[in-house]
């Protein structure tokens, strides 16, 4: 079985989907865009204060069903389903509103880490069926608030082009 070839310390790490003998492709690896990372960090940011802001309002504490980021995460993906259909079948806005909007503020909204930490913590304090539960939830919820919003949005806006 060949060895996994593990770069040198001093040699660069590449994406392997990049050939960096086509001049197109290796510009892939530089960042050319810094308006859009610059719209991208002030979004993440105001959707990270947000959520921490929710947190601070509904507490939870080590151990309780985290009622708090399955509402965020809830949430957002509601705010995911009505903006990718609006970004990519309804309006054509400009092109910060994706960045900003679905990857900067719903990015730093929502919050996969803390899920996954939320699920630590009910296992560790001896509450798998809550563990359990949580993760269930979260995909239920989730998943049916996207689909919800997505559904929603779609109908409205048939609606307003019938009217």
């Amino acid at each position: 079985m060949p060895r996994e070839h593990r770069p040198h310390p001093h040699e660069d790490v590449v994406d392997p989907d990049v050939d960096l003998h086509d001049p197109e492709q290796r510009l892939e690896t530089q960042i050319h865009e810094w308006d859009l990372l610059a719209v991208i960090s002030v979004g993440g940011v105001l959707g990270a204060e947000a959520r921490y802001g929710l947190q601070r309002a509904m507490p939870a504490h080590a151990g309780d069903f985290p009622w708090t980021t399955l509402l965020i995460n809830g949430v957002g993906s509601l705010a995911i389903g009505v903006l990718m259909i609006v970004v990519l079948e309804i309006a054509q806005p400009h092109r910060y509103v994706r960045p900003f909007v679905g990857v900067g503020i719903l990015g730093g909204f929502t919050t996969y880490s803390t899920f996954a930490v939320d699920v630590v913590q009910l296992a560790r304090h001896s509450h798998a069926a809550a563990a359990i539960a949580y993760v269930l939830a979260s995909f239920a919820v989730c998943g049916a608030a996207t689909f919800a919003a997505i559904v929603s949005t779609r109908a409205l806006a048939q609606r307003r082009v019938a009217a």
